[in-house]
Order: structure tokens, then C-alpha cells, then sequence
């Protein structure tokens, strides 16, 4: 066995074994079923890697099919917002279709299910038809309407469609096994009376057909040849099976369900009704809130495509469900920024430092690499004066021998400027420092090629110009949830995990360069973290959120606690 055939994950290994019984390569085809219900999350992001990925491996086309079957949930709105995420994680679908769109075939398929003695319509309630359902160690018992006529039925199932009924009053139900060992073969729902609204079919259709009845159906209309769903669908595959086989055509491909588990995300729900249950009840400001696991989330954040992508590879695919740290996917895009990020400084704790040998009104422009990872990235102008902003933890007033920042008498060099030494401090009348008192060495700018710009020193801090700094309101966001699996205990009400210090809203000094940025572009506060400028952000009111930090420090308080 080659290396390349070793690599395969299990569901390639399937389809190469497909190609080596016959099917034509040109055959293949894709697709990803979303249901326009809600906003896609970080779940459904590995499942458009795994498709689309498998059309770019094998040249094939990948369809984009909205499951629109449930009008009373789904709404343009989320149809909209999933073609933007899969858009911005870059990828094309062949064609764009929609459950709907078969509605007609549907119908006409299941009038033949009738015909055939294949479906009947039961107008039992639900409480009556889920006890008939049995047990998974007891069969099932069969509806007293299961042996209506033909006519009857077929009666009965123009007038749903007419609109006759009230919801609730009938279902149309295939008529299978009530003793089948998988429950989901004892006469399932095919269709229900729902009188919505649909986003697309209007008030055409008063009847709307199950998942289970329109899936497959679908996937067989658009000739996808492998359907890949997660594991919970794999007892739905049986059905899925018969469904096909009464309508299958031997001069059609014929599809192929396969399943693949979940790969769940600690510190997160992946759930679209629990988090719409964050947004309504207003515990998150919207779908795209940077605290959700939403890919609208993750964007407005600022994570990267291809750092989601890179995530989706890494992690694989499997056969069992697996609890995934978010750590790793904070590691790809903390490694897909810092190729691509431009770096600036940005101090978010400021206390003011005061070089006394300065210049009053003097000032400079110091040149500062925009991306040491990046040569093409060039370098940009930061003004210098005598008055800065310093990080409050890059002094101490009283420091040990083992502290390489500030501290009086000591040196640390400002980055791309100069070697500065302790000297004093002021405090207010509580003895909280308000400034601190330095000198400078005038021959030790960086990059001045001088003897004393050569000079090493222990430390190196970052640094605002007072005068020249531009205020931003800063976003520091955390993890949603305390606990790494919230909706793990079915017991404990999920929310009862939310964390109630996931964001803080601060005020930051900015080098001024940034007065310009625009929404959506990330940077590198250096020794700080990534940052990312919010849509909210505007020429008054500057807006940055934090998209993750430089380390990832989230292991290192858990390891102390």
C-alpha cells in the first residue's frame, strides 16, 4: 500500500473503492444540505471543509442545497448569511439548490407511494401514533387508519395539499414495519400540514415533506453519489435505502449515505437552538456576537478563513465523537496571523512615562518593520516624543532580579526607538503611580548602526507617543463557557456555565496610523495579542475586538486551579 493510499481517511477510502468498482470519476458529485434555520457554526464549517474539499481532491462538482422544508423556522435571512460564510471561507459551490425546488416531484412521488400501497394517511393525534411506535425492545402496533383504501388516501392527501385540514388533523406516513427493529422503519412521516409561510414556494403548498422523505429524494434528483452526514444519522441510512430503492432507476447513479462523527469544540455549543436561545434571551448581542461559535462570529472576531480551514484539516475525520480543545483551533489562527498580520502598538493599561532628558517639543519618526514574518510587508513611520503610554505592568517600582521590564535604575530598550533607564516615580495621594520618571540614551536609537544602538539590554517593551495616540474602545472577549462540554449534563441547564466575565470593555492608546483602519482588518498589538477591527467601528469611535492572544494562557490558569 502507497503512502498516499495509507493517508486516506476512512470516507476517501470509500469513494476510491466506488472509483475501483466502476463509477466514473466524471460521476462524482457533492453537496452541502444546510438548513436555512439559523447561522452556521464551527461544526457546520468541518462539514463545507470535508465537502468541498473532497471536490477540489477530486475535481468534482459540489452542490449548495438548502433542506428548506420547515417554513416555520427558516427565513431568507439565514439563507443569505450561509452563502456569505461559505463564500468567505473560499469556497464555490456548482449550483445553488433548494429542497423546494422538487416540492412538485415530491408529491407526485409519494401519490405514486399510495397508489402502490406504500403510504396511507393516518388522522391519528401524535400522542396516539408515538405510543403505537413501541419501544426499541418492543414492536411497534399498527395505526387503526394503516389499511385505508387506495382512494381514500389518495383522496385524503389531495385535500392536505389543498389546504383543507387544520396542522396536526393528518400526516401521510410510509407504510414499512411496525415490528422493525429500528424504530425509524415503523411507518414513518413522510409529509405534515403546515399552513406557513414559505421564503421561497410563498403559499403554494400547504403539506411539507419530512427530511427523512426529501433528503434522499433530493440527493437522487441532483445525482450526488456520496451523501456524508454525522453519526446521528446513521440509523436514519436504513430508511434513506427505502426510500431509494422504490424509486430507483438502474440507468441513474444511485446515492450513498455515509456517516462521519461529530467533532465538538470545548468551551462551546454547537447547537443552532441553543444559540438562538443566547440571542433571544440576550445573553450574546446577535448571531455574529465574537463569543459565538457562529462562522459569522468567528469572522466579526477576526479569525481568518484559512486558519478555520487549516482547523478543519488538522482535526481530521473520524469514526467516534470527540471533545476538541478550542486551544487548537485559537493555535491556527494565532499561526495563520502571525504570517499575515501587520504589527503596531497599542497600549490597553496605560500609565504615563516621562523621558526627562527629551526634548520638550521635540519629536520623531521612527521606522518600525510592519511584519518581521513578512519581507514584502515594508515598514511604516511611528512618531517619538518626550511624553509615552506604557503598559502598567512594564513597571515595578521595586523589582527583583529576575524582572526584565522597567524598574528604577535599570534599562530596557523602547521597541524601535531608544534605551531608556528608570529614574523615579509620582503618585497621586493614595500612592498609585501616575507617571514614571526616565532618561534616555540620545545615541541608542534602533537601527542608527551606532555603538550605543548596539548596546544589549534584558528587556524590551512597546510604547504609545502621548501626544500622537488616537483612543479605541478595545473588545477583550473569553471563553463563552466555564465548562468545556456546557451542554454535556443533561441536568444542568447549559446557560448555568455562561461566563460572566467573557467580555471587557477597555479604553487603549493606539499608534496613530491606525485613525484609518477599516473594519474586518486584523493586526498584531505587539507582546499583546491579535486584534480586529469591529463593524461597530467608526471616525469617532474606533473599535477593536481581540481575536486571541499570543500564547495561549486559558491552559496555564486551568493548570493553576
Amino acid at each position: 500500500m502507497s503512502t498516499e493510499e495509507r493517508s486516506l481517511n476512512f470516507l476517501e477510502q470509500i469513494i476510491e473503492e466506488d472509483l475501483n468498482n466502476g463509477l466514473p470519476q466524471d460521476k462524482l458529485r457533492f453537496r452541502f444540505p444546510p438548513e436555512p434555520n439559523g447561522y452556521l457554526h464551527i461544526g457546520h464549517a468541518s462539514s463545507i471543509c470535508l465537502n468541498f474539499g473532497l471536490g477540489l481532491k477530486y475535481n468534482a462538482p459540489v452542490n449548495l442545497r438548502f433542506d428548506d422544508t420547515n417554513p416555520a423556522k427558516e427565513e431568507q435571512e439565514y439563507v443569505d448569511a450561509i452563502k456569505h460564510d461559505i463564500e468567505w471561507l473560499g469556497f464555490e459551490w456548482a449550483e445553488e439548490r433548494y429542497a423546494s425546488d422538487y416540492f412538485q416531484q415530491l408529491y407526485d412521488w409519494a401519490v405514486e407511494f399510495i397508489k402502490k400501497g406504500k403510504a396511507y394517511v393516518d388522522s391519528q393525534p401524535s400522542e396516539a401514533m408515538a405510543k403505537q411506535k413501541g419501544t426499541p425492545s418492543q414492536p411497534g402496533t399498527e395505526s387503526p387508519y394503516r389499511n385505508r383504501s387506495v382512494e381514500e388516501n389518495l383522496g385524503l392527501f389531495e385535500r392536505m395539499k389543498n389546504g383543507e385540514f387544520a396542522e396536526g388533523t393528518h400526516v401521510l406516513r410510509a407504510k414499512i414495519d411496525m415490528t422493525s427493529s429500528n424504530m425509524l422503519m415503523r411507518d414513518p412521516i413522510m409529509y405534515r400540514i403546515l399552513h406557513k409561510h414559505h421564503h421561497r414556494t410563498g403559499d403554494n403548498w400547504c403539506i411539507y415533506p419530512m427530511y427523512d422523505w426529501a433528503h434522499g429524494e433530493s440527493d437522487y434528483l441532483e445525482q450526488i453519489t456520496h451523501s456524508l452526514c454525522t453519526l446521528e444519522f446513521l440509523m436514519h441510512r436504513e430508511l434513506y435505502d427505502w426510500f431509494l430503492d422504490q424509486i430507483y432507476d438502474d440507468t441513474k447513479v444511485r446515492p450513498k449515505q455515509r456517516e462521519f462523527a461529530r467533532r465538538n469544540l470545548s468551551h462551546t455549543v454547537v447547537s443552532k437552538r441553543k444559540l438562538l436561545q443566547l440571542v433571544q434571551e440576550g445573553h450574546v448581542t446577535g448571531w455574529d456576537d465574537p463569543r459565538m461559535s457562529t462562522i459569522s462570529g468567528m469572522r466579526r472576531r477576526g479569525y481568518p478563513p484559512m486558519a478555520i480551514r487549516n482547523f478543519a484539516d488538522t482535526i481530521g475525520i473520524a469514526k467516534r465523537v470527540n471533545l476538541i480543545d478550542v486551544s487548537l483551533l485559537e493555535f491556527c489562527v494565532r499561526e495563520e496571523l502571525n504570517k499575515t498580520a501587520p504589527r503596531v502598538m497599542a497600549v490597553l493599561d496605560p500609565v504615563k512615562l516621562v523621558i526627562t532628558n527629551y526634548p520638550d517639543g521635540k519629536e520623531e519618526w521612527l521606522e518600525a518593520e510592519n511584519n518581521p514574518e513578512d519581507e514584502s510587508a515594508g515598514f511604516r513611520q511611528v512618531p517619538f516624543s518626550r511624553e509615552l503610554y506604557i503598559e502598567r505592568e512594564d513597571f515595578m517600582e521595586n523589582a527583583n532580579s529576575k524582572y526584565f521590564r522597567l524598574t528604577i535604575g535599570r534599562e530596557v530598550r523602547l521597541k524601535n526607538a531608544y534605551i531608556i533607564k528608570g529614574e523615579s516615580v509620582v503618585k497621586d495621594a493614595d500612592g498609585n503611580i501616575t507617571e514614571i520618571l526616565a532618561t534616555y540614551d540620545a545615541d541608542s536609537k534602533s537601527g542608527s548602526g551606532t555603538e550605543a544602538s548596539m548596546r544589549k539590554v534584558k528587556g524590551t517593551i512597546h510604547w504609545v507617543s502621548v501626544q500622537h495616540a488616537i483612543e479605541a474602545e478595545v473588545r477583550v472577549y473569553d471563553r463563552l463557557f466555564t465548562h468545556e462540554a456546557p451542554d454535556a449534563d443533561k441536568e444542568v441547564d447549559f446557560k448555568e456555565y455562561i461566563n460572566p466575565n467573557s467580555l471587557q470593555v477597555i479604553k487603549g492608546y493606539l499608534e496613530p496610523g491606525l485613525k484609518s483602519a477599516k473594519a474586518g482588518e486584523r493586526y498584531q498589538f505587539q507582546r499583546l495579542g491579535y486584534f480586529c477591527v469591529d463593524k461597530d467601528s467608526s471616525a469617532e469611535n474606533i473599535v477593536f475586538n481581540k481575536t486571541v492572544g499570543l500564547r495561549d494562557t486559558w491552559a496555564k490558569i486551568e493548570n493553576k486551579e
